[in-house]
């Protein structure tokens, strides 16, 4: 029997892979769906379609009505919230980081993705500054120093090419976007529940 798997596919600098990755870990248990998380790089994906940044901020009016829609959201699931200074932010190296944490050790790797989007969509701290990265180790007990050189080392930039070049392969064009073992995509975190759905009935 084919395991019931959802990869989750999310960008550090989208905002509504925010609400998924808080709501992603208890929906998935109660299921009984394993999740794979998958960090990886909107921007290429972007650029492949001509944009130059996020469509939040090519389009002022879906612009505007994402952020109040994420501020409900973020209130409705009882999420702290700030409104990033500076968006989108550069994710490359927190999405390095976590590839190394989901491969060395999946907990703290998840654990180090939830805190990295509550620091940036929560508290409006910069995820690509090394001190805050750092800080979020920290608290996770994880010694900063071997993963920050780590994350800068030629293997991780092509590890997080490689994954952003598999999104772009299963049709990915945004985040967060789920897939299911049979090649289902759903995208969004209101297609959430829908995607444990599929992914549990394989249909």
């Amino acid at each position: 029997m084919r395991e019931k798997v959802l990869d989750f596919w999310f960008d550090f600098a989208s905002t509504y892979s925010y609400p998924a990755v808080q709501r992603i870990g208890p929906l998935a248990s109660k299921a009984r769906v394993k999740v794979r998380f998958r960090p990886f790089l909107l921007g290429p994906i972007f650029q492949a379609q001509g944009w130059e940044t996020s469509p939040f901020n090519l389009y002022e009016a879906k612009g505007r009505n994402m952020w109040r829609d994420l501020e409900r959201l973020c209130g409705d699931l009882e999420l702290p919230f700030r409104r990033p200074t500076t968006f989108p932010q550069q994710s490359v190296l927190a999405a390095r980081v976590a590839l190394i944490g989901l491969r060395l050790n999946e907990k703290w790797g998840k654990n180090f993705c939830l805190a990295l989007f509550r620091a940036e969509f929560g508290e409006d701290k910069r995820i690509d500054d090394a001190a805050t990265i750092g800080d979020i180790l920290t608290q996770l007990k994880v010694d900063p120093a071997p993963v920050l050189e780590a994350a800068r080392s030629e293997a991780l930039r092509v590890g997080l090419r490689t994954e952003t070049e598999e999104a772009q392969r299963l049709g990915i064009y945004g985040a967060p976007t789920f897939v299911t073992p049979d090649g289902e995509l759903f995208w969004g975190n209101d297609r959430l529940e829908r995607a444990l759905v599929w992914a549990k009935r394989g249909k």
